[in-house]
């Protein structure tokens, strides 16, 4: 089975990185270095379902249909992942720890299977990598520590 592991450090309070991760309209600054995914619906509240919504392009429908499983705040968001009708659901998991410097964030995506799971893997990791070294370190650096943007960025 494939997975998807990411870490990163960012220098900014679990707080601050909490914020950026789970608030609906701060979710597409970090996401527009990928596909530009919105969260539509989301809340992180156990049993809460929500779409990630962004631009279909030729064999995916722009749409991912998601769970919310598992919250604690300003340390972990554990949702579901269906990026296809009739797809088993894969796991993607949010873990935040303190660290002296910040914040210590692991993406966590698993449950793909086949080699179609193999391929989604890879697309998806070099995807979400670009968004978790690019695109949120560039959201957090614009965010007050009440997690407030401090201008507007472009790309949401």
């Amino acid at each position: 089975m494939a997975e998807i592991k990411i870490v990163c450090d960012y220098p900014h309070s679990p707080r601050k990185v909490w914020q950026a991760m789970t608030d609906p309209d701060l979710i597409p600054y970090w996401t527009s270095t990928g596909q530009g995914g919105r969260a539509v619906g989301f809340e992180p509240v156990v049993g809460n379902r929500f779409q990630f919504v962004a631009k279909p392009v030729p064999g995916w429908r722009g749409i991912v249909d998601c769970e919310v499983l598992e919250v604690r705040e300003q340390e972990l968001l554990r949702y579901t992942w269906v990026g296809s009708e009739g797809e088993t659901p894969s796991y993607v998991t949010y873990l935040l720890e303190p660290t002296p410097d910040g914040t210590r964030f692991t993406y966590h995506h698993t449950g793909f299977v086949g080699v179609s799971g193999f391929a989604m893997s890879k697309l998806l990791g070099a995807v979400r990598k670009k968004m978790l070294t690019i695109g949120l370190p560039a959201l957090l650096a614009n965010l007050d520590e009440t997690g407030v943007l401090r201008k507007p960025l472009a790309g949401a």
